[in-house]
């Protein structure tokens, strides 16, 4: 891709993610991640209505007048990005490829965090870690981490969910939000990661998915290549039993994330390459604000 057409693309995705976070996101993601905290903000007179427990004894003891002191929420967070840039995200069927979804998620979230003056920093898994970009702020931040969405190239093609959670646990010592976004197809275990993440940062997980990884429809004999692995395998799609199975199989694989996610305490949201993301990701701020 050349510069041009790269900068078009940046300009394109930043034009539609600021739209979609100024008009919709904002509000629903400054309620749903709040703060590190309460911190100290001024010393104001007592109002009748005011919490008792507020009164600054010392100030009230100087003028002889209750005083009451007023906290404000340390608004400023960190926000990381742990994206999955394996092959089996060049996949999709119908509107876009999943590693297109996931570069629109991520420009809506950063846009959102540097609405609220958050830091944002990435971290690029496959089997490795393929990037780090350490948490900043600022316009040109984002811009940077959006060019590297659209043109990074993996050096590896499988999935280390597992090491990408290890990796991020090791790195960002102090508590933040994290958003790990993939479509969680590893043949590893990586509950426990998961967990441990979950114990140590607020962790959301934004599960990318396709249609025809859930419902295979009858095309005859069908090559199927496995980008990651690089096996392939010819199906017929026409036998019901083989279609059934697929199904089957995909079901108890989403219901396996599922229950992983709750047992973690990590909300989620499970978003199609074919619809827009928009409601299933209002639905989790909405949610997460309850």
């Amino acid at each position: 891709m050349d510069t041009a057409e790269l900068l078009k693309k940046v300009r394109k995705i930043e034009i539609k993610s600021r739209g979609l976070s100024n008009q919709i996101f904002s509000g629903e993601y400054h309620s749903a991640f709040k703060g590190r905290g309460m911190a100290f903000s001024e010393v104001r007179e007592y109002m009748p209505g005011d919490d008792i427990r507020t009164i600054d004894w010392n100030v009230t003891a100087r003028f002889n007048h209750p005083y009451i002191k007023v906290f404000e929420e340390e608004r400023e967070m960190t926000v990381m990005l742990l994206v999955d840039v394996s092959a089996s995200e060049n996949f999709g069927t119908k509107q876009q490829l999943k590693k297109e979804l996931i570069t629109e998620l991520c420009a809506v979230i950063a846009f959102s965090a540097i609405q609220n003056n958050d830091k944002i920093g990435v971290i690029f898994f496959s089997d490795k870690i393929e990037k780090y970009i350490p948490p900043k702020k600022g316009k040109g931040h984002i811009l940077l981490i959006i060019r590297e969405l659209i043109e990074f190239t993996p050096q590896n093609n499988k999935t280390n969910i597992a090491l990408g959670l290890q990796f991020f646990t090791n790195v960002i010592k102090k508590r933040c939000t994290a958003f790990v976004i993939s479509d969680f197809i590893d043949d590893a275990d990586f509950s426990d990661a998961l967990k441990i993440a979950s114990k140590k940062h607020d962790t959301i997980a934004l599960r990318i998915f396709d249609e025809r990884e859930n419902i295979l429809p009858p095309m005859g004999l069908v090559k199927f290549f496995d980008t990651e692995s690089g096996q392939i395998r010819w199906i017929d799609t026409n036998n019901a039993a083989v279609r059934n199975n697929y199904t089957l199989q995909s079901k108890k694989r989403e219901n396996q994330l599922i229950n992983l996610f709750n047992r973690s305490g990590v909300d989620a949201a499970h978003i199609n390459t074919r619809e827009p993301y928009i409601k299933p990701l209002m639905n989790l701020f909405k949610r997460r604000a309850k």
